[in-house]
């Protein structure tokens, strides 16, 4: 994970994977049989796998502060 995200950052772009699954959208990592077992095939925790090896092809777009001029 190349850029730092705040919690809510985070939340939202695992969530919002994590519904892209549960809607029948395809993985992005290889997962056994058995990973999938142990993850009880949750997608919450699928995404949760795909964001820690920063798969996720979810952007955050941060607000810049307004510049004050200065003349």
């Amino acid at each position: 994970m190349a850029e730092k995200y705040t919690k809510y950052e985070k939340a939202r772009m695992i969530g919002s994977r994590a519904l892209q699954l549960s809607m029948g959208a395809p993985f992005l990592v290889t997962l056994s049989e058995e990973e999938l077992k142990k993850l009880r095939f949750n997608p919450i925790e699928i995404a949760k796998k795909e964001f820690d090896e920063g798969v996720i092809p979810i952007a955050v777009k941060r607000p810049m502060p307004k510049r004050l001029h200065h003349e």
